[in-house]
């Protein structure tokens, strides 16, 4: 693979206008497929083989209209002072928004509150409940204005007026004011990292192309295979952190062989030769983490991950050919002023070169390896703790702020009608086949009302066919409560006994059902999903050190950071430490889909930070180094591109904290806290301190597995061997 990668580097080099060109047309290529593509419809979730989705399913085939995905809201109004919202002007407020906004466009339907039984006990609260015909993205701005204008008068009326569900909400940005401040942060890392405003400027343009060509694609690819605005931002989120990484590495290398005096061509593809070949296999990995969630089995999870799993793969194509290419365009200018202006002298080879901060650390580790090894694991073990406590489910309304109406109605609504009220169970009766279906509904009915937990249940809504019903249950406790979730896993417990002599069946659903049924099927997929994923990182990294022990640290190290950055995520969003600090506006369980995706994420990345520290030790001891200098000349020249990574890293992540979807800001906290750990303690520390302690014997492979696995050469041997393109002219010369 290096010599490949070494002509491609050289190929780019020279022609530079090509390759620059043709990115600059596939990007355009794909922006206009993106433009010409309809809009990804709203396939909304589905957790395939749970309860939850069963009854979903069931009511779809029973009730077709009940499964229209038309947008709705729930508009709730309160009497002023105390008042009785039954009593005159305030009833006259309500039944005038009813009439008003019942002949508006594109509603259809708004019963009256009094006639629907729909206030509370004290008098004092009511709300509406409006249908409209269409989904919540194809509100027409008529829509949207007569809704607002009928609260506006009935809030003019003296009456309190907040409105919940969809018809109102806008789609939350996606990274806010914050994602600006991450990129500025990454870029002031790479100035001083390099020294240089064009190969700082190399990383980010290398990023903004890679990732402005995967998210066109994943545009144009949304209607067919209904991708949402989650998928495309976490994939812009993972291309644009990767795509400056592998350019920094393949730019470090550069100014490197530069350095040693190769010329700006040669250099360009000894750099693709070494750093390419890392740049391929540390994408491998991510992509291999992100492609393997397809294991899970919830498709939401698959398109997210195999989404950012091209992006990743593009991300890579393009560091691959444009940083050359890019290198070509700026051979002298990548290097820092100091280096230009000849100040700076040729670092010398070797674990006794020029002692940098990565040298000293190395020799630091080398001189008190056990006490540096514990330290560590035990700081990420106390880190991890809080993983004991996780919670999964979802959030709704009540994680909003307070300053917006969806808050105000879900607290004025829990107030009023009981914290059970915002998350009411749906129980779906299917008396197909049964005699007398009707009493067995009724049996089901009242069984549930006696229930410990459950403070109403309502009528029955029977289908045409007279044989399914929709019972909807109202706990005593909130949707995020341990209560509540109890109390559904006592109705399923007790199923079998309910239903006994009725020849009738029963399937509870709802926002706390189906947040249960995710929380477990996440969970039970983890196993399955870490197997696989880790088994073949495992492989493809033997492949690349050339070792057993290696492969099986670098996944321990991944599994302490993935935990101490879920202690993390529990510790802020469940609860509450400094919450505020990151506008978290309340806490409660952390959703469902984020372990195993921050896992996914989390493992690619740990193997990137693996891959690029871990291979300049491997080089150097392929080059005949010992195990102990091979550690240290490593840290010397991949600790301060592992470091600017990182950072890079973290203010990328760290950009989308800002964001107003709670998965991204979860992820975007997740996924900074999670490099920091990796990063800095696992690959800086806890690998450095193990090879020191295992010497020779973390190369060891056994020779029979050592010849049936494939060499790649991602060390550059190859290239070590070969004399330059310049010294094989100097030698043609010489002859003559």
């Amino acid at each position: 693979m290096a010599a490949f990668l070494y002509q491609l580097g050289r190929l780019a080099f020279r022609r530079r206008w090509t390759f620059a060109v043709l990115w600059v047309v596939v990007l355009a290529g794909v922006g206009v497929g993106a433009s010409l593509a309809p809009a990804a419809p709203d396939s909304g979730f589905s957790m395939p083989g749970t309860e939850s989705q069963k009854a979903l399913t069931l009511i779809e085939e029973r009730f077709p209209s009940a499964g229209a995905d038309g947008a709705s809201a729930q508009v709730v109004f309160v009497a002023p002072g105390g008042e009785k919202i039954t009593e005159g002007k305030n009833r006259s407020a309500v039944d005038t928004f009813v009439s008003e906004i019942a002949n508006g466009p594109q509603v259809a339907s708004a019963a009256s509150p009094f006639t629907a039984q729909a206030v509370s006990q004290d008098g004092t609260t009511t709300y509406v409940n409006v249908s409209y015909k269409v989904a919540a993205k194809d509100l027409t701005a008529a829509s949207r204005k007569s809704l607002e204008d009928a609260v506006q008068h009935g809030r003019d009326a003296g009456v309190a007026v907040e409105v919940g569900g969809n018809a109102l909400t806008t789609q939350p940005s996606v990274g806010g004011a914050t994602e600006g401040i991450g990129l500025i942060a990454a870029s002031l890392v790479l100035l001083v990292t390099f020294g240089s405003l064009a190969a700082a400027g190399m990383p980010l343009l290398n990023a903004i192309l890679a990732v402005g060509i995967s998210t066109a694609g994943i545009m144009a690819l949304g209607s067919a295979f209904g991708l949402s605005t989650s998928t495309s931002a976490l994939a812009n989120m993972l291309g644009l952190a990767v795509g400056i990484d592998y350019a920094v590495l393949i730019i470090s290398r550069y100014r490197e062989e530069r350095a040693k005096g190769h010329s700006p061509q040669e250099s360009a593809g000894r750099a693709l030769g070494t750093a390419g070949s890392a740049v391929v296999f540390a994408g491998l990995t991510v992509i291999i983490g992100l492609a393997g969630l397809a294991v899970v089995n919830i498709p939401a999870l698959t398109k997210m991950g195999l989404s950012a799993a091209g992006a990743v793969a593009v991300a890579v194509l393009v560091s691959l050919t444009l940083v050359p290419a890019l290198l070509g365009f700026w051979p002298h200018k990548t290097l820092a002023r100091r280096v230009r202006k000849g100040t700076d002298k040729v670092e010398a080879k070797g674990s006794g070169g020029k002692a940098n901060g990565g040298a000293l650390w190395g020799r630091l580790v080398l001189r008190h390896p056990l006490p540096v090894l514990l330290l560590a694991v035990v700081g990420l073990g106390i880190m991890a703790s809080p993983v004991l406590k996780l919670n999964l489910g979802t959030t709704g309304a009540e994680s909003q702020p307070t300053s917006t109406t969806e808050r105000r109605a879900y607290d004025d609504l829990a107030k009023a009608f009981g914290p059970g009220f915002n998350g009411p169970l749906t129980v779906v009766v299917d008396a197909k086949g049964t005699q007398n279906p009707q009493a067995g509904i009724s049996k089901i009915a009242d069984v549930l009302r006696a229930t410990p937990g459950v403070v109403h249940v309502s009528p029955a809504h029977v289908d045409t066919a007279g044989d399914t019903a929709i019972l909807s249950v109202v706990p005593s406790t909130s949707p995020t409560d341990t209560k509540t979730r109890s109390l559904i896993e006592s109705i399923r417990s007790e199923r079998t006994s309910i239903t006994a002599g009725t020849g009738m069946d029963f399937s509870v659903t709802g926002s706390t059902a189906i947040n249960i049924d995710s929380g477990q099927k996440v969970q039970g997929a983890l196993v399955p999903y870490l197997s696989v994923v880790v088994s073949l990182a495992f492989v493809l990294l033997m492949v690349v050190f050339r070792s057993v022990l290696i492969p099986l640290k670098a996944a321990v190290g991944f599994l302490l950071s993935v935990l101490a950055a879920l202690g993390a995520v529990v510790a802020v969003f469940q609860w509450g430490w400094g919450a505020s600090l990151l506008g978290v506006h309340a806490t409660g369980p952390i959703m469902s889909l984020m372990p195993i995706f921050m896992v996914g994420i989390v493992f690619g990345l740990a193997m990137d930070y693996q891959v690029f520290l871990v291979s300049r030790m491997r080089e150097s001891y392929a080059h005949g180094e010992a195990p102990h200098d091979a550690i240290v000349s490593g840290l010397r020249t991949s600790a301060r591109v592992v470091v600017a990574a990182a950072l890079i890293m973290v203010s990328v992540f760290s950009g989308f904290i800002g964001a107003a979807d709670p998965l991204i800001k979860l992820i975007g906290f997740g996924m900074a806290t999670a490099v920091i750990f990796d990063a800095f303690v696992v690959r800086m520390a806890i690998v450095p301190a193990t090879l020191v302690l295992l010497g020779r014997k973390a190369w060891w492979m056994p020779q029979w597995l050592d010849r049936f696995l494939p060499r790649v050469d991602i060390e550059g041997e190859s290239l070590a061997r070969r004399p330059s393109v310049e010294q094989k002219l100097v030698d043609v010369n010489s002859v003559h």
